[in-house]
């Protein structure tokens, strides 16, 4: 089977954004075309990942309408939802179109909608991913973090702090990304000195609401050198899925996430690659604590120890794994569709050496994209040409 390169990659301002979900897609779209020199008519597959334009925006039939914006009629279009994790499931679905031959031009496209809508709007709308009796007792995601965040910190004896250390470390990264929807540092006592969100969890320890889109571009590796020059383009060389008890205190541990640890395996055997073998990783840090736990389910750090590499800075930008070099979720913002999409962008520019004061060194990337609380998750590997 011929493996599935990308070509082209997009990304807009992530931030509140004076446009309208149709407006951004298109924006990602025509950009990621424009990346590696592809025009609309050569576009077999059309994916647009997004959860919720109909609850956000009452915008429905989205792929259909960014083919037409495009001028990618006649392609095949369809929009991809799982949650918070929609663009790694996204890009599950764009990686199967190519390598079943089924297409030999993917063009997949991430966006959400949401800073028109309150804060308790936005909440509501993402809280009706839980169980139906979870969410009819008010659970919302921030109340699961909140708890398992204390679990965590009693289980493994780790400090308050360390948590904090995530937030400081992504927003410095965030720094140097011009996407980001926030470009400021922030220091561990304000951090720590935030209000209480869900105990014990603080304003800095989640990530904002957000707009904005993002676009791949996918075709086989074979004629990936047709549309690209000197290697310039990466490769996806292992992707998988899987999800998790929809009921979350169904689970023998909230704190081990199931869904990452299966996606990661399976990714990881398809690859012919180990946990040590990644240089860099992009994690769904949509609350701090997360960082934490998906690190240890995808096999970088042992269970309980991954505070203890938080505090010996081996996931800063210039540590032995720097993790989320883009800044996360946590600073560059959370526009639902396009995170997991914009995660690879930023591995994707990494590995060509475009990623500008945000450079490291680095062969083979990893994604871990999650939807919900771990209900759902896509893991992506890439490596260079």
């Amino acid at each position: 089977m011929d493996r599935v390169a990308i070509i082209g990659a997009s990304m807009t301002q992530f931030g509140e954004r004076d446009a309208w979900l149709r407006d951004l897609l298109a924006q990602a779209g025509r950009e990621c075309l424009a990346d590696a020199d592809v025009t609309p008519d050569d576009v077999e597959h059309l994916y647009v990942s997004n959860m919720a334009s109909g609850e956000f925006e009452g915008q429905t039939g989205a792929p259909n309408a960014l083919a037409h914006d495009l001028g990618a009629i006649p392609a095949y279009t369809q929009r991809v939802d799982q949650t918070s994790a929609s663009g790694g499931a996204g890009i599950y679905a764009a990686w199967q179109s190519v390598a079943s031959g089924a297409s030999e031009m993917t063009l997949l496209v991430g966006g959400e909608k949401m800073t028109h809508r309150s804060t308790p709007e936005a909440t509501d709308v993402i809280a009706s991913l839980t169980h139906p009796v979870e969410y009819k007792h008010g659970v919302t995601l921030p109340s699961f973090a909140g708890l398992t965040a204390r679990r965590y910190l009693h289980e493994y004896d780790a400090p308050r702090e360390s948590l904090a250390k995530v937030a400081v470390k992504n927003h410095r990264n965030g720094l140097d990304n011009p996407h980001a929807q926030f470009r400021k540092e922030v220091d561990l006592e304000t951090v720590m000195e935030s209000p209480i969100v869900a105990d014990p969890l603080r304003l800095y320890d989640f990530c904002p609401i957000t707009d904005g889109s993002a676009g791949l571009l996918f075709c086989p590796e074979s004629v990936a050198a047709e549309y690209v020059p000197d290697d310039e383009y990466t490769v996806i060389s292992g992707v998988s899925g899987a999800t998790d008890t929809h009921v979350v205190h169904e689970r023998d541990d909230p704190t081990v996430m199931g869904g990452a640890v299966e996606s990661s395996d399976e990714a990881f055997e398809m690859a012919g690659r180990e946990p040590e073998d990644v240089d860099v990783a992009e994690l769904h840090d949509m609350f701090t604590i997360l960082e934490f736990l998906q690190s240890e389910a995808v096999g970088f750090f042992d269970r309980g120890e991954s505070w203890k590499a938080v505090e010996e800075g081996v996931t800063d930008r210039d540590g032995e794994l720097p993790i989320n070099t883009s800044g996360g979720l946590k600073s560059k913002g959370h526009p639902l569709g396009a995170s997991g999409v914009a995660q690879v962008y930023e591995l994707h520019q990494q590995l060509l050496g475009d990623a500008g004061d945000r450079q490291v060194d680095c062969e083979v990337a990893l994604a871990c994209n999650v939807g919900g609380f771990g209900n759902c998750v896509t893991t992506t590997i890439l490596e260079e040409a």
